[in-house]
């Protein structure tokens, strides 16, 4: 929802950074993989040594480099298919890190019960399929806009959650993975049924390549 609704709001700070990063001489693609590693290495080496209110700040600020880096490409003349395939893929990683650091902590730091730690391990595999059937829909020419946890509210959370467990405020970290397991199975699902809704869904697709050969 966010990723959909909240672009406007944020361009009054996101776009005059953006323009400084292009005076700087910076390219979009710089901007993304930077932006990836920092908030990478911010969430496995600051959640799983318990760390939870400065990795919340540090790798949200951080975060904020995927707005920046696609404001840069428009702004400079529309960014092209591979920084696109780039920022999708570093997207990918700094989802699976943050999780995975979370799951981290929970298993060898908290002692989390199991029902949370399962819940953890929904909102990941969630997080990458959600995102998967996107990318895929778009690929096959559908329609994919909307859904319920997308990325932005996904990471919203994510560093909610922890950031309330470093605060020591009961429940709100379980509650936290909770809806995001939940709402990322209903974003699935949301997500498959655009897609067998759009206009093109009954459209033979293409073999593999290969296939035509066996």
């Amino acid at each position: 929802m966010l990723s959909v609704h909240g672009r406007k709001p944020a361009r009054v700070i996101v776009e005059p950074v953006a323009d400084l990063a292009l005076r700087a001489g910076l390219t979009p693609n710089t901007v993304t993989v930077v932006g990836a590693v920092l908030t990478t290495l911010a969430a496995v080496v600051l959640i799983p040594t318990g760390h939870l209110v400065a990795a919340a700040v540090v790798s949200g600020l951080f975060s904020a480099f995927d707005m920046i880096d696609g404001t840069m490409a428009r702004r400079s003349g529309g960014g092209t298919r591979f920084g696109s395939t780039l920022d999708a893929s570093c997207d990918r990683i700094t989802d699976g890190a943050l999780f995975s650091a979370i799951i981290w902590w929970e298993v060898f730091v908290a002692g989390t019960d199991r029902a949370t730690v399962a819940a953890t391990f929904v909102a990941l595999i969630g997080s990458q399929v959600t995102s998967y059937v996107k990318a895929r829909g778009e690929a096959s020419g559908f329609r994919m806009v909307g859904g319920l946890i997308e990325r932005p509210e996904r990471l919203i959370i994510g560093y909610l959650g922890i950031a309330l467990a470093g605060f020591g405020v009961p429940w709100g970290f379980e509650v936290a993975m909770w809806v995001l397991a939940v709402g990322s199975v209903w974003t699935v699902i949301q997500r498959l049924i655009m897609a067998s809704r759009d206009p093109l869904a009954g459209k033979m697709s293409a073999p593999p390549a290969g296939a035509e050969d066996q």
